[in-house]
């Protein structure tokens, strides 16, 4: 259990500090309500706990980054907001992914 625990609270603060992470959540909630309604296959399940976890991945990565580089300075610096503007787009490549992952998956059963 002790290993666990450092886990545990970094996930409580990642909860408290990112309403993003919050919003990845919810998403990936509909979406699995969504594909136990439509009975999705084994393979199709398996591209979409992919695409959810990279989601959220990045966006726990991403928070840390931003604890990161605002310990280092807590002046503007243009190389700390580079730092978490990449960060941020590693995100937002993460839910592109996850977007088409969906797309492709949803929309023939929708059909």
């Amino acid at each position: 259990m002790k290993r666990f625990k450092p886990a545990l609270i970094g996930a409580i603060t990642l909860l408290k500090k990112d309403i993003n992470f919050l919003l990845h959540i919810l998403c990936a909630v509909l979406v699995i309500i969504t594909g136990i309604l439509l009975k999705l296959s084994a393979v199709e399940w398996m591209f979409l706990c992919i695409a959810i976890f990279t989601v959220l991945i990045t966006e726990a990565m991403n928070t840390a980054i931003e604890y990161a580089v605002d310990l280092t300075t807590m002046e503007y610096h243009v190389w700390a907001k580079h730092a978490k503007d990449i960060a941020a787009f590693a995100v937002l490549l993460a839910s592109i992914l996850a977007v088409i992952i969906g797309l492709i998956i949803f929309i023939p059963k929708i059909i």
